[in-house]
């Protein structure tokens, strides 16, 4: 009879709870799937006397997470607080060095940390997984490591914050602004303490500066990921973008390109008849594109306990099972630096502005883009009211330092009030 795999679980919110409770009611099936028993052994959260919904005492209780990772009686730490430095870290740290495999949910950690935890975790011969980090109960993680390993990756892409996609497909489906929508979420708990985290682009961005290592094998470079929420996004946005057959949506793109690794997550319109166009509500999606597999996409709940718990318990498994993969697909001392790119790809962009009403208005914004190399494709005005003008261009394919060169052109003119809302149209 083989050994059990104990484990210790620092953090017992809801996806904590949520491992706990699969743990419980599925101790059975777990145990025949991987062909050992799969322990929890003792536990760690801030406060002891809170009541979680599910049977604790039965376990041993560490109020210092890094206690629990230096436990003799573990053999994997399930690291659930989140955040990137702090008693998170530190307890990871601890636990590969007390020769414990690490579990975690914590995408931020590895955004800014990975590279050297991974380095950390091969030297001692510890493993690393983290398929909750991205994607909620999404398996894109194994897809990458494993089903997908004999393609060249060309592109990784998709909507990762459900949280923005649900306030996006809302500001459609009810009419009410982005301000109405932000404090529904608030309310309903679907926003991070820090809500720039979710609406800013943040936490989606740490979730595909992960995805863009393992594809492209190279070193975590969250750092040149290119960031912008979804905050300037008006009703105004949403129509036009569907009058035009398109959706607004929070997207995240990764490909390498001759100028580099390109990395971004900004708001962009895609074809409404795609399949990320048609994704509602707080779904995730993930399109994957290799020169053997073409295109597949991946779809699932991006987030809550039971998706999220179901990707840590899928992690433990492969442990139990004694299936071991470096943290990043390949051996840490092997990843490549990121080359950030220079520049994106060329794309057409949407730019909405509000110009003086006064002869010559358009004709001094179309000479600012002309002068940057960029040509119109639609241009018309809509809603006119005095004393300004709403004006929506789409372009033809450009950079977008091209078109920031136009824009500071515009607003050097006297026809330009604020700063106009721009969106790249992206080809999926």
């Amino acid at each position: 009879m083989s050994t059990p795999l104990r484990l210790g679980i620092a953090g017992l919110g809801t996806v904590g709870v949520g491992v706990v409770r699969i743990l419980r009611r599925q101790a059975a099936v777990l145990s025949a799937r991987t062909g050992r028993e799969i322990k929890l052994v003792a536990v760690s959260a801030r406060d002891q006397n809170r009541d979680r919904g599910v049977p604790l005492s039965s376990y041993a209780w560490e109020s210092d997470p890094v206690a629990l990772a230096k436990r003799d009686d573990i053999d994997v730490f399930v690291e659930l607080m989140g955040g990137h430095d702090g008693p998170a870290k530190d307890a990871t740290e601890a636990a590969l060095a007390s020769g414990k495999d690490v579990v975690t949910a914590n995408k931020a950690l590895l955004a800014h940390h990975g590279q050297a935890l991974a380095e950390t975790a091969e030297a001692a011969g510890r493993v690393i997984r983290f398929e909750a980090a991205v994607a909620g109960g999404i398996p894109v993680i194994k897809a990458l490591t494993e089903g997908l390993a004999g393609n060249e990756l060309t592109r990784v892409m998709g909507v990762m914050n459900g949280t923005c996609n649900y306030i996006l497909t809302q500001m459609e489906a009810t009419e009410q602004p982005y301000e109405v929508l932000f404090e529904e979420c608030a309310k309903l708990g679907y926003l991070e303490a820090d809500p720039e985290l979710d609406v800013g682009g943040i936490d989606a961005g740490h979730k595909l500066a992960l995805l863009s290592s393992i594809a492209f094998g190279t070193k975590v470079d969250f750092d040149n990921v290119r960031l912008e929420g979804i905050q300037r996004i008006t009703l105004e946005d949403i129509h036009q973008a569907r009058d035009m057959g398109f959706r607004i949506k929070l997207l995240g793109v990764a490909q390498r390109t001759p100028r580099g690794l390109e990395q971004r997550m900004q708001p962009c319109l895609v074809p409404a008849s795609s399949p990320l166009g048609q994704l509602e509500g707080g779904t995730n999606m993930v399109v994957i594109e290799g020169d053997a597999v073409e295109q597949i996409v991946l779809r699932g709940p991006g987030a809550g306990e039971g998706p999220t718990a179901s990707a840590v318990m899928g992690d433990i498994c492969d442990l139990a099972r004694g299936f071991r993969v470096p943290t990043f697909g390949q051996p840490a001392d092997t990843l490549d630096p990121a080359p950030a790119a220079t520049a994106a790809l060329p794309a057409p962009y949407y730019l909405r502005m509000r110009l003086q009403d006064k002869p010559g208005a358009l004709a001094k914004i179309a000479t600012a883009l002309g002068s940057a190399g960029i040509s119109i494709n639609r241009m018309r005005q809509y809603g006119h009211s005095e004393p300004t003008a709403p004006v929506l261009i789409v372009t033809h394919k450009t950079t977008r330092d091209a078109l920031d060169e136009a824009i500071t052109a515009m607003q050097d003119t006297d026809v330009m009030v604020g700063h106009p809302v721009v969106l790249r149209i992206e080809n999926v």
